[in-house]
């Protein structure tokens, strides 16, 4: 019988060379491209965290200069030598080389070039090559680490890691806007939002978070928009008013800014990206906001209701310029257009107590207090015509007394299109889902 022990500790090869100049060292690592010299060739070998130059003098292993191809897989071993010029600083002179795995066909993009050059349905098309080139890599690395810290930071406020169901008797939000489902023989949906479950568990733990996908079935096909995208969402219970989510989450981005900065710092440099130094984030309503376009842009609104693109983009404008700051917070929107869950503002019943939050042009954050009466939630439904009978579990929450809170939902994509001055949000998505794609 064989007994299984713990497994090795995890090694950075860049690391591992950096830390042994003059010695030998022996990692894994795939070819990424192929510098033939005449008398030597470079080999440069993409490693889990970057690229790592290797000298081929001679034949090795039976192995000659002529028979290294882009997209072999292989353990080298050979001696680190300083060299400025070379990538980290280094160079690893080839002692051995073995070919762990070899590609069958020609690469279909040029993964050993600093920018592929290709447009974005070629790279789609080719997603499970494409995301090997080091910028690809350096973008999902970073959201990870986005991921990380948000995660990271909400278990040190208090905060319960939760999943919540992804099939649903019914839509958070209701309309068209939602993926039906035949489950078995009756009529299901994909989730538009864990909201009615954060709900649930902030009356269970007081403070929940959730990473998680979120599904919408809108026929739209923007740069900004996915049918399938990745929320970070967080609830938090006895709160007294909006204003502690929105401390909460700028609490949240100060941390997640910081910690990408100290945990991606080669990838923040490849990709050159800026990421903002957060203290404070300004706070404006929804009506000074019309006001500030229709003052400083004599922009005069036709949207009653909510923030056209263009109106984002002017907002986050004057936020830079006048206020120093990349955020904004909009808060009190009209009631009409906010959610049914949506508290109402008691000294103005007809806005809600309700915000986003703008990064750089673009709303990357809806959140708000919600209603935590059970008579208060009850009207808003008959108010709006709402089958009260199809609301019965969501309004168990309310019926057996629940204290006041409030939270928030993070589009993923959003913040790290914005945070990495991408130019269309399937940048920041592995496998973009949209109208026209379901593949690979």
């Amino acid at each position: 019988m064989e007994s299984i022990s713990l497994p090795k500790p995890y090694v950075d090869a860049v690391e591992l060379c950096a830390a042994h100049i003059g010695e030998s060292v022996t990692f894994r690592g795939t070819v990424h491209r192929v510098r033939d010299m005449s008398d030597f060739a470079f080999v440069i070998v993409r490693v889990d965290r970057g690229l790592i130059q290797c000298l081929l003098k001679n034949e090795l292993d039976g192995i000659t200069k002529s028979d290294i191809r882009d997209g072999m897989v292989v353990e080298v071993s050979g001696t680190v030598h300083e060299e400025p010029r070379a990538e980290n600083g280094f160079e690893v002179e080839l002692s051995a080389v073995s070919v762990l795995a070899k590609p069958y066909d020609k690469m279909p993009v040029p993964l050993g070039k600093k920018y592929m050059g290709i447009n974005l349905d070629t790279n789609l098309e080719y997603r499970p090559v494409t995301l090997r080139h080091p910028r690809m890599k350096a973008i999902f690395r970073i959201q990870g680490a986005l991921c990380d810290g948000f995660a990271e930071y909400m278990m040190s406020q208090g905060f319960v890691h939760m999943n919540s169901p992804k099939i649903v008797a019914a839509g958070a939000e209701g309309g068209a806007n939602i993926f039906k489902l035949d489950y078995f023989g009756q009529k299901a949906y994909l989730a538009q939002s864990p909201q009615f479950y954060k709900q649930y568990l902030a009356g269970v733990f007081g403070r929940v978070f959730e990473i998680g996908g979120v599904y919408r079935a809108e026929r739209h096909s923007t740069s900004r928009h996915l049918n399938e995208y990745i929320g970070l969402d967080f609830e938090m219970a006895y709160i007294d008013s909006m204003k502690d989510v929105m401390e909460m989450e700028t609490g949240m981005l100060k941390y997640v800014m910081d910690y990408i900065r100290a945990h991606c710092k080669p990838e923040l440099e490849l990709l050159k990206a800026d990421i903002p130094t957060i203290d404070t984030i300004p706070s404006i309503t929804f009506k000074d906001a019309k006001q500030i376009m229709l003052d400083k842009f004599g922009h005069k609104s036709k949207n009653r209701f909510d923030l056209n693109p263009d109106e984002e983009q002017m907002l986050c404008d004057y936020a830079k310029s006048e206020l120093g700051s990349e955020f904004i917070f909009v808060t009190h929107f009209p009631s009409a257009k906010r959610p049914f869950y949506a508290k109402d503002d008691p000294s103005d019943p007809s806005l809600a107590l309700s915000f986003d939050l703008l990064f750089r042009g673009l709303e990357i954050t809806t959140g708000g207090q919600r209603i935590n009466d059970y008579q208060e939630q009850v009207d808003k439904l008959n108010a709006r015509d709402m089958d009260v009978s199809l609301f019965e579990s969501f309004l168990l929450l309310h019926k057996y007394g629940m204290p006041p809170h409030g939270g928030l939902g993070i589009g993923l994509e959003r913040l790290t299109m914005q945070l990495l001055g991408l130019k269309n949000i399937r940048e920041a998505a592995y496998f973009p889902r949209d109208m026209s794609r379901l593949i690979p």
